[in-house]
């Protein structure tokens, strides 16, 4: 299948790995020349799709000599799973973790260089993985969820909170009974809220659609609430080193809070970098492009080639 882009250091195919019962659809780059090449496994955030700016990073990767291997989490844009957008970030990193698995078993692939990277909710992911699997050569988490207890607590008002954690209870109730998933959608439409309503995240989500040949789903399970409300992915930050880690910030983010990410940052123990980029948490897909892809890059080459 030829490439998605007009670079001819690289080559793209269309893959579909079966893991832990789903397949999982995915693009691989493969740059040009002989290998074995280090590869990065990439992944997307919260009720995403791969569609959504992970292309624009993989192939800045790719062109720079990396394999690279992005791909749809369950249950979400072209990948298999059921319930559809049951955002299950503990399921997620089991996927992420035999992504790992998967691509050191691929032809051209050298196993000991395996890099992650992430954004958003797969940013929080990245960290998680890193501090148990001593695979990994090298981490970057951009705009990376930091707690989903304290993030839930900032975005719900709290008269609210005790009917929100009703919902969950009930939903979970008929959901062993047999009945349906209740859902939410990701942002509003006409009169119907979303978990994310800011123009930037409206602009962000409602190109999804499109870019992904209308296989987004506007909607997430409301069990995807509740699993995100618990979810600690830097509980155990500390515990990534001696894995290089870099961590792209942006310093008006208001869905991953900067405090928290810098706060993150504090605890991780070296060899760590922070990339602080003006703007807000969707910047780094857009007008911050170029210094979040090109620091994201050099970090992957200062730590996964034989140089490094």
């Amino acid at each position: 299948m030829p490439t998605a882009c007009s670079d001819l250091s690289f080559s793209r195919v269309d893959v579909a790995p079966q893991i832990n019962g789903v397949s999982l659809a995915g693009w691989l780059y493969r740059p040009a020349g002989p290998g074995p090449w280090p590869a990065i496994v990439m992944s997307h955030g919260f009720a995403c799709v791969k569609e959504q700016g992970l292309d624009r990073f993989a192939a800045t990767f790719a062109a720079a000599g990396f394999a690279v291997l992005a791909y749809d989490h369950r249950a979400c844009g072209a990948s298999g799973g059921s319930p559809r957008g049951e955002i299950d970030p503990l399921a997620q990193i089991a996927d992420l973790r035999e992504m790992v698995t998967w691509i050191q078993m691929q032809d051209g692939i050298d196993p000991e260089r395996i890099g992650l990277w992430g954004t958003s909710y797969s940013g929080g992911h990245v960290l998680a993985l890193g501090a148990i699997d001593r695979r990994i050569g090298c981490i970057v988490a951009q705009v990376p969820t930091i707690s989903g207890g304290e993030s839930f607590r900032r975005r719900v008002a709290p008269d609210a909170i005790a009917p929100l954690r009703r919902r969950f209870n009930a939903d979970r109730a008929e959901r062993l009974s047999g009945g349906e998933p209740e859902r939410r959608r990701v942002i509003p439409e006409g009169d119907q809220p979303g978990l994310y309503h800011s123009p930037e995240a409206q602009a962000f989500w409602g190109a999804a659609a499109a870019l992904s040949a209308g296989r987004w789903d506007p909607q997430v399970t409301l069990r995807s609430v509740e699993l995100a409300s618990d979810y600690e992915p830097a509980a155990a930050i500390e515990r990534i080193s001696p894995i290089p880690l870099l961590m792209v910030v942006a310093d008006q983010d208001e869905v991953t809070p900067t405090d928290l990410a810098l706060a993150a940052y504090q605890r991780a123990q070296e060899p760590k970098r922070l990339c602080l980029i003006r703007g807000g948490h969707f910047d780094p897909y857009d007008r911050r492009f170029p210094q979040a892809a090109a620091t994201a890059r050099d970090w992957f080459r200062t730590h996964l080639t034989p140089a490094g």
